[in-house]
């Protein structure tokens, strides 16, 4: 079992830092090279690179929830949530088709209970 998760390249494990700008704001956000490339596609799918992505989580999530908090954890759990949402077939492996064309509440319905929250309160 061990093997599938050891034999990763110690690359996609090492801690990068880069410098974003935020609405004028810059601030700095460590992630593991993995993120960073799921970030990445992620963005790509909609025409964004990864600054433009960030800055749109960011705005949505300040939006839904009125705070970010740990804003870098939340990028570690967007990503992993998007490759677990691949994996169940709620987002499509082709790359081709964007993250904005899906119907959210479709990707969205019957998730494990411990996967979704209410429903965010917009202010």
């Amino acid at each position: 079992m061990c093997e599938i998760f050891i034999r990763a390249n110690p690359a996609s494990y090492e801690s990068r830092t880069r410098s974003v700008r935020l609405h004028g704001v810059v601030t700095s956000i460590r992630l593991e090279n993995l993120f960073w490339e799921i970030l990445e596609e992620i963005g790509a799918r909609d025409g964004m690179t990864v600054p433009q992505l960030l800055e749109r989580l960011y705005d949505e999530l300040v939006q839904a929830r009125g705070e970010v908090g740990n804003f870098a954890s939340f990028l570690r759990v967007s990503a992993l949530r998007y490759m677990a949402l691949q994996a169940h077939d709620r987002i499509p492996t082709d790359l081709s088709v964007p993250i904005r064309s899906l119907d959210a509440r479709r990707v969205l319905e019957r998730l494990p209970e411990s996967w979704a929250s209410p429903e965010p309160v917009a202010h």
